[in-house]
């Protein structure tokens, strides 16, 4: 079996990719801070039974436009939602809200698990912030995003709500990755791995536009291209953006992705 690490290994092949987490979460905290001392911040919202099953949620200033759900990447391994906030600030200044959840990890959980998390954390979101609801996701959390729309996670009348969503670098397909050595945290055979992966479901009903960075590794602009194509949607290759700086777009309220969740 063809053995697939290198391909997927994102920060192997990114300048300075140790430095990128600390400045994420010092970017978030100082983001955080200013929003709740604005009253423009609830955090540690609780949407499910366990410990991480809580989002934080950003609110604009002024009247609400809806709520924009936003999900971490990290190969379902690491992170939580705590690095990101400051990427709420390009909808923020939009005049939607924006929630960002975290969730569990594997291996302490598999990703089925975390993709029915996530369905609920939408489901505590459309609760609590009245209007349309949009979806973005970063690379695992692509794929989350794009999982949680088809298939049965959500209601109908909760997909209804859902106007867009934009996978950002998305992991659309979970069989390659059983050729690397991360599937010992996630435990994926040919029949689970089919069951997770968006390309598997028919298009949901809403309007789906999928990014990456033309500078992305090879296997992550397949995985994109990958689901673009079964599901006959709009694909952007943003330009001199790679796996870690693609998502910085959504700080700014007048960016090209930004616009495209929003519009």
């Amino acid at each position: 079996m063809q053995n697939l690490d290198d391909a997927y290994d994102n920060g192997g092949y990114i300048e300075g990719a140790a430095d990128y987490p600390s400045k994420w979460a010092q970017a978030a905290q100082s983001f955080r801070e200013a929003l709740v001392r604005d009253g423009r911040a609830e955090l540690d919202v609780l949407y499910g039974e366990r410990a991480r099953t809580r989002f934080d949620l950003f609110c604009p200033d002024g009247p609400s436009r809806g709520c924009l759900l936003f999900v971490h990447g990290g190969y379902w391994l690491k992170f939580d939602k705590s690095y990101w906030s400051h990427l709420a600030a390009g909808a923020n200044a939009q005049g939607w809200h924006v929630a960002m959840p975290s969730y569990d990890l594997c291996p302490e959980v598999s990703i089925a698990t975390i993709s029915r998390q996530i369905a609920q954390a939408v489901k505590a979101v459309g609760a609590k912030v009245p209007g349309p609801l949009v979806l973005a996701g970063h690379s695992a959390g692509g794929h989350l995003v794009a999982r949680v729309v088809c298939g049965d996670l959500l209601s109908r009348e909760l997909k209804g709500r859902i106007k867009r969503v934009v996978p950002i670098s998305p992991l659309s397909d979970l069989r390659p990755l059983m050729q690397t050595k991360m599937n010992v945290s996630f435990g994926l055979d040919e029949a689970a791995a089919r069951a997770d992966s968006p390309i598997e479901f028919p298009r949901p009903e809403c309007h789906v536009h999928v990014w990456v960075g033309a500078e992305e590794r090879p296997a992550f602009v397949d995985q994109a291209s990958w689901l673009s194509k079964a599901w006959g949607c709009s694909l952007t290759l943003e330009k001199e953006k790679h796996h870690f700086n693609v998502i910085e777009g959504l700080e700014n309220g007048k960016s090209a992705l930004t616009k495209e969740i929003l519009s």
